[in-house]
């Protein structure tokens, strides 16, 4: 099983779901099966877990402490830091576990995990958190039986899987309820996570329902918070279903372009030498790319 994971909290949940498992003996047939947390920064996190133990564990958490229980380590389990030591982790035959970053596949040695186990029907991709449109994470989810992984064209055979209530992220009445418990009403909110229909709807309830002045920019968009105003907003792309792994590699062209945007509309006011040889290098580079 692999799990494509976020380092940070969600590492750190998922090992003290797993000691309970081997707790209870819920996998009765590997009672003892490794688990491999590939990630240096998962491990350093996880330090700092045990390191402060009365501010990062909940209540629950608390009482195994208490009984001299550590709630997120176990027998077998296996920190892997080293690229050396994330290499030979594929090369164990034994049914295993491996907690690897980041989150949504986009990056991180869990794109090594992937290439080693996707085209195996006996393995399990086990994804535990939101998927961004135009991730890998999200292309897997959504059932593409083909991607591209280090230049190589991997068959999707492995069982693909969601645990949707390990998100990190509140739902409406989660953000509701934090809103409204703000001392003072914020001049302006901004909805910048989710999907686009899920944040116009969210948007819509925050003005029409509660009476803030919300907006939910797109990408690239730049609001001055001493002024109050736009500098630039950003304009919907829109995702194409076909040839997912085409659209995800544009996906990022589209956001660097409109980072650069961004950054133009942050040099206002340099000096005519330096505006000049901005524009120059971004012409350059135009005309290098531009399919006439």
């Amino acid at each position: 099983m692999v799990i494509p994971s976020f380092a940070v909290g969600r590492t750190q949940e998922l090992l003290y779901y797993i000691r309970e498992i081997k707790e209870r003996k819920l996998v009765p047939e590997f009672p003892d099966f490794p688990v491999y947390v590939d990630s240096p920064l998962a491990v350093e996190a996880t330090e700092v877990f045990h390191r402060n133990i009365e501010n990062c564990f909940s209540d629950e958490a608390l009482e195994l402490v208490h009984k001299g229980i550590n709630p997120i380590t176990f027998t077998n389990l296996h920190l892997s830091i080293t690229s050396e030591e994330s290499k030979m982790i594929n090369f164990e035959n034994e049914p295993k576990v491996i907690l690897s970053a980041s989150g949504m596949c986009d990056a991180g040695r869990i794109r090594h995990h992937l290439k080693h186990n996707l085209w195996r029907p006996e393995s399990t991709i086990l994804f535990v958190g939101y998927q961004a449109v135009g991730t890998l994470g999200r292309i897997l989810v959504d059932g593409k039986k083909e991607v591209k992984l280090f230049g190589e064209e991997i068959e999707v055979r492995a069982d693909v899987r969601t645990l949707a209530g390990m998100s990190g992220h509140a739902d409406k009445n989660g953000l509701l309820e934090w809103l409204q418990n703000i001392g003072e009403k914020p001049q302006k909110v901004f909805v910048v996570h989710g999907d686009d229909d899920s944040a116009k709807l969210f948007t819509e309830c925050l003005k029409s329902e509660y009476g803030y002045d919300a907006y939910a920019p797109y990408s690239g968009t730049v609001f001055n918070m001493i002024t109050g105003e736009f500098i630039y907003e950003g304009k919907p792309i829109p995702v194409k279903k076909k040839a997912a792994r085409i659209s995800e590699v544009f996906a990022r062209l589209i956001a660097a372009g409109q980072r650069l945007m961004a950054v133009i509309y942050k040099n206002e006011g340099l000096s005519n030498k330096d505006m000049a040889k901005f524009a120059d290098q971004i012409n350059s580079l135009s005309d290098k790319w531009d399919r006439k």
